[in-house]
């Protein structure tokens, strides 16, 4: 079985000092409570979206510390370099320690109109950089309402992996990328599909990535209002690798809390 993954995307919140007292919150429990998830790379992978700012700083504090805990950038630039005033490039990233990079984000898609051709564009930037995508997917309340749902991820899944998904030069290291379906009516929201739901559609991507590569399959996790309460029951589905936690994970305590839950279950 694989490790179950746990990104922690902390959105436009925490500046250094919120973001050494949260570290230093991790590091404390996982002191006092060693047979923990936090402390367990074998079977549970964590990784923290510090905003832009507090990249550098959190990755300096991994460096010096017992977490097993990778870092990822919230966005990038599909440029190497340039005239891109207020963007970043997948190098930068990768300098400062990031190993992923959240791309297609619905907040990216809806907010600043991020589109699918320019999503595909940085999945292809951040891969040649050697880093590995967490790339979100997700339908709005309306597309759902009409039945649209698998059309709409379909159709983002094609146009971000372009030709890839057509068995042309599949990367080696697919099977470390993460796809994140985030429903985006569940986000932020307190409203959540069904665990039954959300396995229905992990399949269904599951099926699609069959199809179209030819060796490795990416992990699927679920991404929209999940807390401390409710991750017993989504980890329960065997189709979902994990969970994209936005809000809960601002917290650590929460986040702790979601770990050792969503282990516990994937353990047992």
């Amino acid at each position: 079985m694989s490790p179950p993954c746990f990104v922690a995307n902390w959105k436009m919140n925490k500046g250094i000092a919120e973001a050494e007292s949260y570290l230093y919150a991790l590091e404390k429990h996982t002191a006092q409570q060693m047979d923990t998830p936090l402390s367990k790379i074998d079977f549970a992978e964590t990784i923290l979206a510090p905003p832009f700012t507090a990249l550098s700083f959190v990755s300096e504090f991994l460096k010096q510390s017992s977490l097993r805990v990778d870092l990822a950038g919230q966005n990038v630039h599909y440029g190497g370099e340039g005239a891109f005033t207020g963007e970043i490039a997948p190098s930068m990233l990768r300098e400062v320690g990031c190993r992923y990079v959240i791309i297609g984000h619905s907040e990216r898609r809806q907010i600043f109109g991020e589109t699918d051709p320019e999503i595909h564009e940085k999945l292809d930037a951040i891969v040649k950089c050697d880093l590995r995508p967490i790339l979100c997917i997700g339908e709005t309340l309306q597309e759902r309402k009409d039945g649209k749902t698998w059309a709409v991820l379909e159709r983002q899944l094609s146009e971000a992996f372009g030709e890839i998904l057509q068995g042309h030069g599949t990367p080696e290291n697919i099977s470390e990328w993460i796809i994140a379906y985030e429903p985006v009516w569940a986000i932020g929201t307190g409203q959540t599909p069904t665990p039954g739901d959300v396995a229905s559609v992990h399949r269904k991507v599951r099926e699609c990535l069959c199809q179209g590569l030819k060796k490795g399959r990416p992990r699927i996790l679920y991404g929209g209002s999940v807390n401390e309460t409710n991750i017993e029951t989504f980890m329960k589905e065997k189709q979902i690798d994990g969970v994209l936690v936005g809000g809960a994970s601002l917290s650590a305590d929460k986040l702790i809390k979601i770990i050792e839950r969503g282990t516990a279950v994937k353990r047992a």
